[in-house]
């Protein structure tokens, strides 16, 4: 699930913060994870060795920001077994035989409880 999340990531840093986030395929709702500074946000380098460094470091911190935010993300997110989605947890349903998204416990006549709630519900 963690290289589909990956996938589906938009990557939304600046110079200055690493930033990314994911779109619910059912409600839309965004889901982002917590900024992370870049450590030499603000420093401006002086000779092209600091800004090959600079780059380097930024890729790393970069990179390792993102894993952190599907880590993130991911606890927020369920890919449905049977349209293949990734919707967030209010839009996931935990079913009786299989869990899945509302779209399609609607389609199926199915019903379930919303992994955010207790209350049963039929898929919208």
């Amino acid at each position: 699930m963690n290289k589909l999340i990956d996938a589906a990531l938009q990557d939304l840093s600046t110079k200055n913060f690493f930033l990314f986030q994911i779109h619910c395929a059912s409600c839309g709702k965004d889901y982002a994870n917590r900024p992370v500074r870049f450590s030499k946000a603000g420093r401006i380098p002086q000779t092209r060795e600091e800004q090959i460094l600079y780059e380097a470091i930024y890729q790393q911190e970069c990179h390792a920001s993102r894993q952190n935010a599907v880590r993130q993300i991911g606890e927020n997110m369920n890919e449905c077994p049977i349209c293949k989605r990734l919707v967030c947890n209010g839009c996931f349903l935990t079913c009786e035989d299989i869990d899945m998204c509302k779209g399609c416990a609607a389609e199926l006549k199915g019903t379930g409880v919303s992994v955010l709630s207790d209350e049963p519900e039929k898929g919208i």
